[in-house]
């Protein structure tokens, strides 16, 4: 049974296809591709259809990442096929949860930074929309950092499933 992961940003663009690409690349090189499937959105609508933010392209390139990305709108219906929903700020966690229909979907989303062990009482992830390559540059440390935390848990959860 394939265990489903979904980052969530505000529009899409940035910071949830960052976190997509990075964790699909963790997925694949513990050799869980057939287990864990990878996707993400946004809590707005705004850039529905849009590729992913040249920035954003930029950085996971440079990085050795590949991705193919056509943003979209987190839906409420969504949850039932979700088994962890990935949220990159403390305003898409609040978000999501409050568009969770039941207190088990509410529970099943987290902060990505909370699986970084290092990263402290500050568990966003900034958005860099509106800076330079810079904050796009920090947003792929911090996601790669808190990559390796999640695939544990995710890991572990899984292997349990197909055990």
């Amino acid at each position: 049974m394939t265990y489903r992961v979904c980052f969530v940003c505000t529009g899409n663009i940035c910071r949830s296809p960052m976190a997509e690409s990075v964790f699909r690349a963790r997925v694949e090189e513990a050799g869980l591709a057939g287990l864990v499937e990878v996707d993400s959105a946004g809590t707005g609508g705004w850039h529905e259809g849009d590729g992913a933010d040249a920035r954003t392209v930029s950085v996971l390139a440079a990085a050795g990442y590949e991705g193919d990305h056509a943003a979209r709108q987190f839906r409420a219906a969504w949850f039932a096929r979700l088994d962890l929903v990935i949220a990159l700020d403390a305003g898409h966690l609040k978000a999501l949860r409050s568009l969770a229909p039941t207190e088990e979907d509410s529970g099943k989303v987290r902060l990505l930074r909370s699986y970084d062990p290092a990263a402290g009482a500050d568990l966003d992830v900034p958005d860099p929309y509106y800076g330079g390559m810079d904050g796009f540059e920090e947003c792929l440390e911090m996601v790669e950092t808190a990559s390796a935390g999640l695939l544990a848990a995710v890991q572990a959860e899984a292997e349990g499933r197909a055990a």
